[in-house]
């Protein structure tokens, strides 16, 4: 990029930096810290924990699913601070965030070192020649050792490239939730500042050039969108100057230009977005004005056309169809219930969310929604039930493509680590889903580390069978490596058949009690079913029709035996994951604001058996 020249003259006066990390490894709490700690609150600003992650979900599941603009000022210099995404399904964001930023700061867990995330938000920082600063987080945990994790940050950098000016890279010892870093790998010699941390990004990223006098290139990375000023474009000036008011031309990524006026430019302070008259090279930025911008665009002067390289965007490589809801509950629950509130919500998402497809389809209220993987789509649905919708899932498929006249489909490098005991297991069972071993190593204190290339089809459900045969021990990771011919003759689907209620009304445990031998129930006593609905896993291959609203018959005889507190099993909770993961071609997942629900997408049970046996002829 143009930006990237090397010329002298820099703006000292900022820094641009993305914080980068394996899921879990205290990058947002770091920031957190470095909100506290510089000269951009006020004294008496209450910062909660976690700040920068503000969506709900994001908070439960301890998360970032979206990056994050922030800035801090220290020493009378800006920060820019990029938080993003460490899970592998929002990697089409980390990709372009480095093309914002001159420098990272790789955050690594102490005890838990080097892990598969670490490696895939490197390597792309790597790519991009970006400065890094390494920051062995954690350094007070039990077990920490940070020493080693130092050495494998190393060979890891070596491994993916790094070249000699990236392998120099200095290390900041911190325990980001306490507020504690040094220069030392000493837990005793932690004091309770960022000092060092602060200097170090001064001293080691490089300030952006200045080459502010040139025409402008502005590039949009990221969306936004509110009701107000409609869409939002986020992203860096690699040259030259923007004010409000400026007559500017979007190059569109279709190679055609739209002329627009700037209406409104913001900047970033603190964890808000602060409204700008002017900005220049060097600076993160939104722009708001034109309301079909896209990321990849840029924005020049009208008499000074010259785009910048594309940025790439994540192609979805899964699909999964999403129905307005007509069980017979439908409207009990939400109040977002019409094909039309449905089709709107999913639109809106298309505002912000680029790797996001959605296609109508020949069936009333149905749309096929495609997106990086499961956890890209459950997360818009848990979105979307919080807000009062009420909706029903298809299966999730995954995308094939033609190549080279040749049906392929995704693969994905899978990284596996589990106590050794598991690992016979493990292989077993990846070796079922197709999943080819490239690597296994042990890596000390009893755990094994297995790699595989899979495809992406045999992992749609893995995630919960993986759990229970680690007994929660085992950690999974996946990136998407590439599309590969089909794998032939194989089916993943789920083996065991459903236990369906063939009545309507209020479960009893009367019904549940001679019903729980046939499988695992996922209902309790009192709870509404209907005809189609799903109650259970069945123990066999097949389906079983079962009742389970019939009540105890109620005699004046007592019976001879003693009587009994009846009782049945604790039923399995399923999760929305888990209930996408269980579903079968013939099945749907019903999600409302407070209840998912797994369903035949024939209700009626013989009109179900009909269709079964003409499948079979």
């Amino acid at each position: 990029m143009e930006g990237r020249t090397n010329l002298t003259k820099r703006r000292e006066d900022i820094r641009n930096i993305a914080i980068i990390a394996h899921v879990d490894h205290g990058k947002t709490t770091l920031v957190n810290e470095m909100l506290k700690q510089s000269d951009t609150l006020g004294k008496h600003y209450e910062l909660q924990d976690r700040a920068l992650d503000s969506n709900a979900i994001e908070r439960e599941r301890g998360i970032t699913i979206l990056s994050k603009n922030t800035a801090v000022d220290y020493d009378g210099k800006k920060i820019n601070i990029l938080d993003t995404p460490g899970h592998a399904d929002f990697g089409g964001e980390v990709e372009r965030i480095m093309k914002m930023v001159d420098g990272v700061l790789l955050v690594v867990d102490a005890y838990e070192g080097t892990m598969p995330q670490t490696r895939f938000v490197l390597k792309k920082a790597l790519e991009q020649h970006l400065t890094p600063i390494v920051v062995i987080n954690k350094i007070d945990r039990p077990g920490a050792r940070p020493a080693e994790v130092v050495d494998e940050v190393l060979e890891l950098f070596i491994e993916l490239g790094a070249d000699d000016s990236q392998l120099d890279f200095p290390v900041i010892y911190a325990s980001a939730i306490n507020g504690t870093s040094s220069y030392s790998d000493k837990v005793e010699d932690q004091e309770h500042t960022m000092k060092p941390l602060f200097d170090t990004i001064l001293k080691t990223i490089p300030a952006p050039i200045d080459n502010s006098d040139e025409p402008l290139q502005f590039q949009v990375a990221l969306l936004d969108y509110n009701d107000y000023v409609g869409r939002i474009g986020i992203g860096r000036i690699f040259r030259g100057k923007i004010k409000v008011g400026d007559n500017v031309t979007v190059m569109k990524l279709d190679g055609s230009t739209k002329n627009f006026r700037v209406t409104k430019l913001f900047g970033f302070m603190g964890l808000k977005r602060v409204e700008i008259n002017e900005a220049k090279a060097g600076d993160l930025i939104a722009v708001s004005g034109m309301e079909d911008i896209y990321v990849g665009e840029t924005v020049t002067p009208v008499d000074h056309q010259e785009a910048l390289p594309l940025l790439r965007i994540d192609e979805p490589t899964l699909k999964m169809m999403f129905l307005q809801n007509n069980s017979p509950f439908a409207g009990r629950e939400g109040t977002e219930v019409t094909a039309r509130k449905i089709e709107d919500r999913l639109k809106k998402q298309l505002h912000t969310d680029v790797s996001l497809r959605v296609d109508d389809t020949d069936q009333a209220g149905a749309w096929m929604v495609s997106g990086r993987g499961e956890l890209h789509l459950s997360i818009l649905v848990e979105e979307m039930r919080r807000e009062g919708f009420e909706l029903q899932l298809s299966r999730p498929e995954v995308i094939y493509k033609t190549i080279d006249n040749k049906k392929c489909e995704p693969f994905e490098e899978v990284t596996i680590d589990t106590p050794d005991e598991y690992v016979g297991a493990v292989i077993d069972s990846m070796a079922q889903r197709k999943g080819d071993m490239q690597n296994m190593e042990s890596t000390g204190n009893g755990q094994t580390r297995l790699i595989f290339s899979t495809p992406s089809r045999g992992l749609i459900g893995y995630s919960t069978e993986f759990l229970s045969m680690t007994g929660g021990y085992g950690i999974l990771n996946n990136t998407f490596s590439e599309y590969k011919p089909v794998v032939k003759n194989w089916n993943p689907g789920r083996r065991t058949g459903a236990l369906v209620s063939i009545n309507q009304g209020p479960s009893t445990t009367y019904s549940l009690e001679s019903v729980e031998d046939r499988g695992t129930l996922f209902i309790g006593a009192g709870v509404d079913v209907y005809e189609g609905m799903i109650v259970g896993e069945s123990s066999r291959d097949q389906d079983i029709a079962v009742t389970v609203t019939k009540g105890k018959n109620l005699t004046n005889t007592r019976a001879a035996g003693k009587d009994h507190a009846s009782a049945i099993r604790t039923p399995k909770d399923m999760s929305l994951e888990q209930s996408i993961e269980f579903l079968n071609e013939d099945e749907l997942c019903e999600v409302t604001p407070k209840n998912v629900r797994l369903r035949k997408k024939i209700l009626n049970t013989n009109e179900r058996k009909k269709f079964d046996k003409s499948k079979k002829n």
